[in-house]
Order: C-alpha cells, then structure tokens, then sequence
C-alpha cells in the first residue's frame, strides 16, 4: 500500500545538484522532517548519468522519500518512491503503466491545468509559481486564492514559488496539502531548522 504523501518537498535543481554539501544538506534536512519530507530529483540540464547520481544519492536518506522529475528512466532505475511531470514528459497513464505504485504528480501553473492533470489520473499537483520567484520570472504569481481554487479540486496541492515559513500559514488556510521550496531549505543558514519551522507552520 502506497504512503501518505509527505507535507515537505525540497527540490533540487542544476546547482544545487552539482554542491558539494548535497549530501551533508540532504542529511540534515532528512534529519528535521523524516517520513513527511520528499525528496525531489530534479535538474532540467542534468545529463542522465548526473541525473542517476544524483537521485541514487538522495534515496539514501530513508525515512523520505525519493521523487524524480521528468526522468521516469531514472526513477525506475533507483527504485523512486515517485515521479513529478512537466509539460514535456509522458502522460500521466503512460507513467502508471511503467509504476502502479508510484506518486505521480504533474506541476500545474493554473485551474485549467490542474483540472486536465486530475481527469488524467494525477495523485498530487505541484502548484505554481504561488509568489514572486526568481526561478519563474516571466510568469504571474497565482497567489493564495488562486491556490484555494485548486486545492478545492479535491486532489492533494503542493505549493511552490516563493514559499517561506513566513508565509506557509496563508497556504495552508488556502488549502495546499504541503509545500514546495528550492532555496528557502537547500540555502537556508539552519536546514534543519528550517525544515522544522515549515512542518510546523504547516500543521499549525
């Protein structure tokens, strides 16, 4: 039987994956949260082989779990715990029949997108940018209300873009299942510090 979908998502990306504290961060992260923290295998310019590294590191920090973005050949390889979709990878029922056991989410940036990934079957969505963030500069910030509208949907909502403790409390009245962050764990001065502040803002 699948797990509950952990409440903490921090995600990797090129730098981040390429650190040489990774795994001393990873750890300390793993440490704070435990089962509610997921790991996210992500970097959009990663080659295969540095995308196989670095999930095969992060699934080492049992109890979490380990997510893959895009790469669903990655995910399979190390024995993922999940995978995370973007506009370019497979179909959600395509990447059920490759894992029945799998997480599946698929990153949304709107209700009408949220509505197609749950008519396709999704389990979670990744919902953003919610604020301002560098990461995603072009693109209008959904803000809280949006994210309600979403979240109303039924299916389990991860926030992400521009998430900090700070503000993880108007997110959770907005309805999100847990949230998602890049910089605010993997830079944060304490991580498992800040791993803990965002559990517990989130649980209130």
């Amino acid at each position: 039987m699948r797990s509950v979908l952990p409440r903490l998502h921090a995600i990797t990306d090129e730098r981040i994956a390429r650190r040489p504290d990774l795994d001393a961060v990873a750890r300390e992260l793993a440490g704070a949260a435990g089962h509610e923290l997921a790991l996210h295998a992500r970097g959009h310019a990663l080659s295969g082989l540095e995308h196989f590294d670095l999930a095969n590191r992060l699934s080492a920090y049992r109890p979490t779990r380990l997510i893959v973005n895009d790469r669903l050949d990655v995910a399979l390889a190390v024995g993922a715990d999940g995978v995370q979709l973007g506009h370019s990878s497979l179909d959600v029922e395509e990447a059920r029949r490759l894992n029945v056991g799998w997480w599946i989410g698929k990153s949304v940036h709107d209700l009408a997108e949220a509505e197609a990934a749950r008519a396709s079957g999704a389990d979670y969505l990744v919902v953003g940018p919610v604020f301002p963030t560098p990461t995603h500069a072009g693109r209008e910030p959904l803000g809280p209300a949006r994210l309600g509208a979403i979240a109303r949907l039924g299916i389990p909502t991860i926030a992400i873009g521009g998430v900090t403790a700070e503000r993880v409390p108007e997110l959770r009245d907005a309805g999100a299942h847990g949230i998602a962050a890049i910089r605010a764990l993997w830079d944060a001065a304490d991580p498992a510090a800040a791993a803990r502040q965002m559990l517990e803002e989130l649980t209130g």
